[in-house]
């Protein structure tokens, strides 16, 4: 088939774009990396200068991936320098990154679909199990022992504690919900803003598809019936969080709209429930017995694509549902269906595939990665999935039409790829400092060189960040939500990194002939400003409350607990200022309310006792500074 002219050069502009100035001098081909091919092979100085001709959206949007994914393979080779200092010193340490695909890095969005690329040995971004920087093990440092209410209430897990709460509590009756066509639309652009903005895996396409589908009233006991009211259900329940994310006090009609919200949520999620059998079903050997001979008799993937995607995605969403009811170990068992098929489908892909269902995969993929990370930071000891042993394999997210608007489609995809190199990031940190008996935060010698890496990449993380999400690093309101969400994102992984050096500096007590080096103190104090600020700077975020009011919960109590145990250490001490009253009554004042949102049963246990032990801080910080 003959091109335009139009169409020609419009290809023609997009190479040239892209192009480096050895490739746009010669008139050949580039590949627009750095270096790019042809200057690799020919051993040419390749640079990028001043454009040809002004890019396009759709170029922007390619070029930032492509940096952020050079960026990514750049951290892991430097990080995997760093892993093998400390391996050299501990010969365990190498077990922790072992993986099939270890040896692999990703394929950036141009490249053949399906392609895989090795590199040199870069390791993959997993947390190591039984990693010491959870909540409950802060809570176990010997300077709480003088503080022996904070520990009153804490001899079962969270784990345990979440595990002995009642069922949830489902209706007994077979009632559909009446909603008008408006309403329906109004749940499904809702579900779009809010939902398909933070995890963007869902074509515009296919949110009408099952908008459709509820409309007709065609719910069979069908996975894609199951998914349909999901996607309702989530409607309803971001819209409600919406009026507490205005902070203020609705008036009568938001008051009753809330309140209608609240039982459409859970009216669309009880009938979600009742179908779930459906799901349960497929989970069995038997289930993937029968997917395997649908994939044998098929002569096209697309059919089996759909039902294993929509599967995935309704598991993905089941997790995002508990997540917002603030049940932490049903949102596991669901993301750990969702990361077993997605990681199934990844390892095994299909070359009849379309590129819109190798792209949903994709992205469900870096969904259930951030999301099992998340739980896997502070429960532990819990199973892994095995999603980590392959992430370094896959690509990052491409283009996909999640919504009408191209600005708001652009600038999701962009807030996708920060949340997954920040969540990348994050499990380095963990794993290189604080992974058991190999970690290098239990070796003074070995732990300055890996902090200053690093922070040097989550400084570069926030330098690359689009100006829509950019942050200072003050207590003053960020100019978006997302750059607001994102900042507490880089505010914890700030006070993880710098914490090996205020253990060091509160291990020599008040000592007087045990002083340690001036910067082992000036870096604990990095460590303890960025709890103040993550703290501080705690708001009503939609993605916080909606997603991970859990998670949040005990991250404040962590930063709280490492002030208070800041404030008994003399060498310490000056750094922790009056301001730091204010932080308990503001965390607990939001925690309490967000706490109370779902109403849909009982509240979270470890959410309450999170508040308690926060509280119980909060007072003894007050005790300490009157004296």
């Amino acid at each position: 088939m003959s091109h335009s002219p139009t169409t020609t050069e419009g290809r023609k502009r997009k190479r040239t774009s892209l192009a480096c100035d050895i490739c746009r001098h010669r008139k050949v081909r580039c590949d627009g990396r750095d270096p790019c091919t042809t200057c690799k092979f020919s051993g040419e100085n390749c640079t990028y200068g001043t454009e040809a001709l002004a890019k396009s959206k759709s170029d922007i949007i390619l070029d930032v991936a492509l940096r952020s994914e050079r960026l990514l393979r750049e951290v892991s080779s430097q990080l995997a320098y760093v892993e093998g200092i400390v391996s050299r010193s501990n010969p365990s340490a190498t077990d922790v990154d072992s993986s099939p695909l270890a040896t692999m890095s990703s394929t950036t969005t141009d490249n053949t679909r399906g392609q895989i690329v090795p590199t040199l040995n870069i390791s993959n971004a997993i947390l190591s199990p039984f990693h010491a920087s959870t909540t409950e093990s802060i809570l176990a440092w010997p300077h709480f022992d003088n503080f022996p209410s904070l520990r009153e209430g804490h001899n079962f897990s969270v784990f345990h504690l979440e595990n002995s709460r009642q069922p949830l509590p489902i209706r007994s009756s077979i009632m559909q919900p009446y909603t008008s066509r408006h309403d329906i639309e109004n749940l499904a652009q809702s579900f779009g803003s809010n939902i398909n903005f933070w995890y963007p895996t869902m074509t515009q396409n296919k949110i009408r598809q099952l908008q459709q589908r509820i409309v007709a009233g065609n719910l069979d006991d069908t996975v894609q019936s199951c998914l349909a009211l999901l996607v309702m259900a989530l409607g309803a329940a971001s819209d409600r969080i919406s009026f507490h994310v205005a902070n203020r006090e609705p008036n009568s009609h938001e008051t009753e709209n809330q309140s209608q919200q609240k039982i459409l949520s859970e009216l669309y999620f009880d009938s979600a429930l009742k179908k779930i059998f459906m799901a349960q079903v497929e989970c069995t050997i038997d289930a993937v017995h029968c997917l395997f001979l649908a994939g044998l008799v098929l002569p096209a993937f697309m059919r089996g694509t759909d039902e294993i995607s929509a599967f995935t995605n309704f598991k993905l969403l089941k997790r995002l549902f508990f997540a917002y009811l603030q049940r932490p170990i049903q949102a596991w068992s669901f993301i750990s269906a969702a990361t077993t098929k997605c990681r199934l489908l990844t390892l095994s892909p299909n070359p009849n595939t379309s590129h819109e269902d190798e792209e949903c995969l994709r992205r469900l993929f870096w969904s259930c990665y951030i999301l099992e990370s998340d739980y896997l930071a502070e429960i532990a000891a819990l199973p892994q999935s095995g999603i980590a042993d392959i992430e370094s394999s896959v690509s990052l997210p491409g283009e996909y039409h999640t919504h009408a608007s191209q600005v708001d489609e652009e600038k999701a995809s962009l807030y996708f790829l920060a949340c997954i190199s920040i969540r990348r990031l994050l499990n380095r940190v963990h794993n290189l400092l604080y992974a058991k008996d190999t970690g290098a935060s239990f070796d003074e010698a070995q732990f300055p060189s890996v902090v200053s890496e690093l922070d040097h990449q989550l400084e570069q993380w926030r330098d690359f960040l689009p100006p829509d999400f950019q942050f200072q690093v003050n207590s003053q309101p960020a100019s978006s939500q997302e750059g607001a969400f994102l900042r507490q994102r880089y505010l914890t992984c700030k006070s993880v990194i710098y914490r090996p050096y205020l253990t060091r500096a509160l291990s020599s007590g008040d000592d007087p002939n045990a002083r340690l080096p001036d910067d082992v103190y000036e870096q604990g104090k990095c460590c303890l400003d960025a709890c103040w600020l993550h703290a501080i700077n705690l708001g009503s975020f939609a993605h916080t409350i909606m997603i991970d009011t859990w998670i949040c919960s005990l991250s404040m109590a962590s930063a709280m607990l490492i002030i208070l145990a800041a404030s008994q250490t003399a060498a310490v001490q000056a750094y922790i200022t009056p301001d730091v009253t204010a932080l308990g009554p503001h965390l607990e004042s939001l925690l309490r309310q967000w706490m109370h949102i779902p109403a849909h049963g009982d509240v979270s246990p470890s959410v309450e006792r999170s508040i308690g032990l926060i509280s119980k801080v909060d007072q003894a910080l007050r005790e300490i500074l009157r004296k």
